[in-house]
C-alpha cells in the first residue's frame, strides 16, 4: 500500500468514528475500540512505509563503470579465444617517432604476441616484453632485439588478460608513472578495459635479478661464444619423478642475437597443469626467462622460441605450479652440447 492510499483510509475510519458517536455508549465503546485497533495498524503500515522510503533513500547504487586512463597508462583487456587482436604500440619517451604494432592470439592452451616495430632509435638495441596482469604485476615475456630500427618478436604466454608493455628495464616488478617504458598498448577499438584487481593484502613478488644462494642452480655455461655461425642443437634430461622426459633445443646465433628454439616430444609424461620454463643463465648470477610450455593434456609436443643478446649462458628447464618470473622449481634439468 503507497503512502496516499494509507491516508485516505485513515481519512475515511475518522469519519466512521464520528457516525460511531450516535450509537449506544456500549457498543460505541466496542466500535471505537475496533477503530483505535485499526488505526493502529494503519499507522505501523505508514510507518513502515515511511522508514523504507528513508532507508531506500540512504541506499546508493554503485554503477562501476572502467575507463582506460585519460594517459592511456592502463588498457588491459581479455583476450577472446580463436580471434587474432591487432593492437597498436604507442611509443613513449626516447622512441617517440617509432611505430609499433602487437597481433595477439589466444587458443585453449594459451596465448601467442607477435611484436613488430620500425623506426627504433640507433640507440637502442634491446628492449622486453612484458605482459602486465589486472593487479598492475608485469610478467616478463622475453627480450627484443633491434637492428636497423627494426624489431620483431614472438612470445608464449597462459595468461589472457593483459596490457602489452616494452621497457628498457629487463627486471620490472611493477607498473607506474615512474616505470622507465618504450611502448604501452593502445586500448583495440570494440574492446572494454577489464577492472582493476586492488587488494590491500595482495603481496606482489618482486622479481630479483639475482637469485638467492639457497634456490641457485648448478648450470653449465655453453660457451656459445664457440659455435660460430652454424645452429648447433643442446639436449637435456630430466631425472627423478619426470625421468625418461627429454628435451633439445636448437641455438642460432648470428650477428649478435643469439635464437633458441625448445622442443618437448613427450609432454603427456608431464603432470599435468605444470609449467616446464626455459631459462637462461648468464655468468654474473642472473637468470632469464625466455618462456614456457603447459601441460593442458590435448598435445604431445610443444615449442617455445625466443631470443637473447648474451654472448654466452647456460641453458635449464624448470618445471613450476605457476607463472613465475625466476626459478623456484627444485625440479630442474640442464642443456648440455657434446661437440660431434
Amino acid at each position: 500500500m503507497d503512502l496516499v492510499s494509507a491516508g485516505t483510509v485513515i481519512a475515511t475510519l475518522a469519519d466512521e468514528e464520528i457516525l460511531a458517536s450516535t450509537l449506544g455508549t456500549l457498543e460505541r465503546g466496542r466500535i471505537f475500540m475496533c477503530l483505535r485497533l485499526v488505526k493502529l495498524s494503519f499507522a505501523s503500515i505508514l510507518v513502515l512505509g515511511l522508514v523504507s522510503v528513508a532507508f531506500a533513500q540512504d541506499v546508493t547504487v554503485v554503477k562501476t563503470e572502467v575507463v582506460q586512463n585519460a594517459d592511456g597508462s592502463y588498457t588491459v583487456i581479455e583476450y577472446p579465444v580463436g580471434k587474432e587482436v591487432m593492437i597498436n604500440l604507442t611509443p613513449v619517451t626516447t622512441v617517440t617517432g617509432s611505430t609499433g604494432v602487437a597481433r595477439v592470439m589466444r587458443a585453449a592452451d594459451g596465448t601467442k604476441v607477435w611484436f613488430d616495430l620500425s623506426g627504433v632509435p640507433a640507440t637502442t638495441s634491446t628492449m622486453y616484453a612484458y605482459a602486465v596482469d589486472p593487479a598492475g604485476v608485469p610478467t616478463l615475456l622475453g627480450p627484443i632485439m633491434v637492428e636497423g630500427g627494426l624489431a620483431k618478436a614472438e612470445f608464449a604466454t597462459p595468461m589472457n588478460q593483459f596490457m602489452l608493455v616494452v621497457s628498457p628495464n629487463e627486471t620490472l616488478s611493477a607498473l607506474d608513472m615512474t616505470t622507465p617504458v618504450f611502448y604501452r598498448s593502445d586500448l583495440p577499438t570494440g574492446y572494454a578495459v577489464v577492472p582493476r584487481r586492488v587488494s590491500e593484502n595482495r603481496v606482489v613478488a618482486v622479481a630479483p635479478s639475482v637469485v638467492s644462494r639457497e634456490m641457485a642452480y648448478d648450470v653449465p655455461m655453453l660457451n656459445v661464444s664457440t659455435f660460430g655461425n652454424r645452429e648447433r642443437e643442446v639436449k637435456m634430461k630430466f631425472t627423478g619423478e619426470l625421468a625418461g622426459l627429454e628435451g633439445k633445443a636448437n641455438i642460432d646465433r648470428k650477428k649478435g642475437t643469439t635464437k633458441v628454439k625448445m622442443r618437448f616430444n613427450d609432454m603427456n609424461k608431464v603432470p599435468k597443469n605444470k609449467r616446464f620454463t626455459l631459462w637462461t643463465y648468464s655468468a654474473d648470477g642472473t637468470y632469464t626467462k625466455l618462456g614456457h610450455v603447459i601441460n593442458s593434456g590435448k598435445r604431445d609436443e610443444a615449442e617455445i622460441k625466443s631470443e637473447t643478446s648474451l654472448t654466452d649462458f647456460g641453458l635449464f628447464v624448470t618445471a613450476e605450479d605457476a607463472d613465475v618470473t625466476v626459478p623456484t622449481s627444485r625440479t630442474y634439468s640442464v642443456f648440455t652440447y657434446t661437440p660431434r
